[in-house]
């Protein structure tokens, strides 16, 4: 199924798009590049593009190109305000998926309302189940991850809110078990390495790079110059503030040296 701005029966009329690599992903997917590629696709190292729009009928399609650095490039210039017109070559298209794995906002003008394929013959397109956005109504993992990436994209705002000098634990008093168990088992990545993905690394200012750790049950978000947020499936709603103090700083620094990376 090719893109197209023009929506006709066999075209798909794109509305948007993501990048999937092990070093960035909608992390509402999963907590790893493996667990996002779950929609049917194998982790391939170099990535792929997701291009979501609607078919001439109205109906979700989700074409998977190999081309990731194609779909980067749209969405970069997308996220400054210009046009770009994604064309996807036809080569490079991996599969196309009924339904959409992520929230659209907009619809296609002039085609019917979105709305899932009807089912396929046996082996067609749409012989599969439509793929479904996670569900983030209800606390959960989905938007446990998506409450980490809102403070990775708004670190100033969080930060204000936690005193300059937090230390990891104030004399006397003891860590929130949970915040404990988390570093612990963060810590065991630099033995066992995780999935790809399961810590990542960006750009943030000067010297510094955001950080990003996901484990079962846990993100963690960290700006390697300065402190750290922890999320957790058990403690739905809490945002747990971790101070430097002695450990913090080369746990984020070794974090860092086998995170994921955008190319």
């Amino acid at each position: 199924m090719p893109a197209s701005e023009e929506p006709d029966d066999d075209a798909l009329y794109v509305l948007t798009a993501v990048v999937l690599t092990p070093a960035q992903f909608p992390s509402v997917l999963g907590d790893d590049y493996p667990e996002a590629c779950t929609l049917g696709l194998e982790p391939y190292e170099a990535g792929y593009g997701l291009v979501m729009g609607q078919d001439g009928d109205g109906a979700r399609w989700t074409v998977v190109t190999d081309d990731a650095s194609l779909v980067a490039c749209a969405v970069a210039a997308w996220d400054c305000g210009m046009e770009y017109d994604l064309a996807i070559d036809e080569r490079t298209v991996v599969v196309s998926l009924p339904g959409w794995p992520l929230a659209v906002a907009v619809a296609a003008p002039g085609v019917p309302a979105p709305h899932d394929p009807e089912p396929g013959p046996e082996g067609g397109e749409a012989a599969t189940s439509p793929l479904a956005p996670p569900d983030t109504e209800r606390w959960g993992p989905a938007q446990r991850r998506l409450g980490a990436d809102e403070i990775a994209l708004q670190w100033a705002l969080w930060r204000e809110q936690v005193d300059s000098d937090v230390t990891f634990v104030s004399p006397g008093e003891k860590p929130h078990g949970g915040v404990r168990r988390v570093l612990e088992e963060a810590r065991g990545y630099l033995d066992a390495p995780p999935p790809l993905g399961r810590v990542r690394s960006a750009f943030a200012s000067g010297d510094a790079r955001t950080l990003r750790a996901d484990g079962p049950g846990w993100s963690l978000v960290a700006r390697t110059d300065d402190i750290a947020f922890v999320l957790m499936d058990d403690a739905p709603g809490e945002v747990l503030p971790v101070g430097r103090g002695p450990e913090l700083p080369s746990l984020l620094t070794a974090l860092d040296r086998l995170a994921a990376r955008p190319g």
